[in-house]
């Protein structure tokens, strides 16, 4: 975030929820919507998108839906220095949706999907034998009770 750009406010947040709510919506009619000027919500977008905050509008998936209904988490221990270059290798691995690096008892945390448990197996597979990995510990999300979100975050700028 540029220093000289404050940070978000409430017309800021009216506009991202109203585009999280409803991502197809043209500029016109989120001005519309919104009680401003299309240039108004043009130069917001544009401010929003180079100060990194909005980063595109990607369909929302339903991974279960295109058959993968198992989702897991896997807390890697990956040898000293090797961060950088075991993340390329997971990238490289379609199944491995997210990567953090993260403190406590692992160095990397990572999402994956899979079609059925033996796919799963087959994916632990491909992620242990990444040069680099040393342990895992994976876990199997049986549920998601809060799906990734922001909308609190934006709602309290209201």
């Amino acid at each position: 975030m540029a220093a000289t750009e404050g940070p978000l406010d409430a017309l800021d947040a009216r506009l991202l929820l109203l585009l999280s709510d409803e991502p197809r919506l043209g500029v016109l009619e989120c001005s519309r919507r919104l009680g401003v000027a299309r240039g108004t919500v043009q130069a917001r977008l544009d401010r929003l998108e180079r100060r990194g905050v909005l980063r595109g509008f990607p369909p929302e998936l339903d991974l279960g839906a295109m058959g993968y209904g198992l989702t897991a988490f896997a807390v890697l221990e990956i040898a000293q220095g090797r961060r950088h270059e075991v993340a390329e290798r997971l990238a490289a691995i379609d199944e491995v949706c997210e990567v953090h690096a993260t403190t406590g008892e692992g160095d990397l945390l990572v999402r994956m999907v899979a079609r059925s448990n033996a796919d799963l197996q087959r994916v632990i597979d491909e992620v242990v034998d990444v040069a680099g990995v040393q342990r895992t510990s994976t876990s199997i999300a049986l549920s998601t009770p809060v799906p990734p979100r922001v909308r609190p975050l934006l709602e309290r700028l209201l």
